[in-house]
């Protein structure tokens, strides 16, 4: 029963988006938003225990204000990919630096005969940063959680995220979909800030703490040699976003001679990278996940 609630519910979101005034679909995902923050308190809190974690020089009432901008991003972030869904969000007029990015990614298609691992975070509208990399040259394999709720997953979320090109595989099969794909030249997505554990991480330094980390870009590099490029897409304004694009690090720790030296190295090196594109914009993040493993 409650499977089909959530689906009903999320239709009905679709529908709203589809046929009431853009305006107040991003009105309404605030207030909705904004409403959650004052009522789930769990998640206020964690939300700013990880602030002050990542930010110890900030006041209370700074770290407040910035855990409301967050929520506020993520309103309009949910708004527009609802938005994106029902076809009334133009991701291209979105991107203000277009014809650079798709340029480069010409040029880094066209030398990448290992195929590409496009890095990246629950940062800003990440949905819309990889409709734009697929639509424009790089379908990739992305790596991603299977949803709890298969209605929504099979009917709204799967065929969202493949429409222009686009593949999914959950964590489970992540490794072996992942070195196939890329030994026959195609390519990768993976959000690095995604929760971990287990053998395919390890604690890595995150805004001066150890965070629990995906291993696996570091593993395919040493192991395959692809290009790994960061992509980040920031919000710049109402509806429009620069889409960050870094030059492929090519950095395997060559001066560590132990293996797992070199990975702990490199997956350190790629959180840095991460770490850099949020303190820049703090309140595009999702800091609502339990990235430390906070105790509440």
């Amino acid at each position: 029963m409650r499977e089909k609630i959530e689906y009903q519910t999320v239709k009905l979101l679709l529908w709203i988006a589809q046929r009431l005034p853009v305006g107040f679909v991003y009105a309404l995902m605030r207030t909705l938003t904004l409403l959650v923050y004052r009522l789930d308190a769990k998640r206020r809190l964690l939300t700013q225990k990880n602030l002050a974690l990542a930010f110890p020089q900030i006041t209370k009432e700074e770290r407040e204000k910035l855990a409301k901008e967050v929520y506020s991003e993520l309103s309009k972030t949910i708004a527009e990919i609802l938005l994106m869904f029902v076809g009334r969000f133009d991701i291209d007029e979105a991107v203000v630096n277009k014809e650079e990015i798709i340029a480069r990614l010409q040029e880094a298609t066209q030398e990448s005969p290992r195929g590409i691992v496009a890095m990246t975070a629950h940062f800003s509208n990440w949905e819309l940063l990889a409709h734009f990399l697929a639509k424009h040259g790089l379908p990739m394999l992305v790596v991603g959680r299977e949803g709890n709720n298969k209605l929504i997953e099979e009917r709204i979320t799967q065929p969202f995220r493949k429409r222009y090109g686009n593949d999914t595989t959950t964590k489970k099969k992540a490794v072996l979909s992942m070195v196939k794909r890329l030994k026959s030249g195609g390519n990768v997505g993976i959000l690095i800030d995604q929760k971990a554990g287990g053998s395919t991480s390890l604690k890595a330094d995150f805004f001066g703490k150890p965070a629990q980390t995906i291993t696996s870009i570091a593993m395919l590099k040493q192991k395959l040699d692809p290009k790994i490029i960061p992509f980040f897409a920031a919000r710049v304004g109402e509806g429009k976003y620069k889409i960050i694009m870094q030059d492929p690090l090519e950095y395997r720790a060559e001066e560590e001679a132990d293996k797992a030296k070199k990975i702990e190295k490199m997956t350190a090196k790629y959180n840095e990278i991460m770490e850099s594109v949020i303190r820049e914009y703090p309140s595009q993040w999702f800091w609502m996940h339990n990235r430390w493993r906070i105790a509440l």
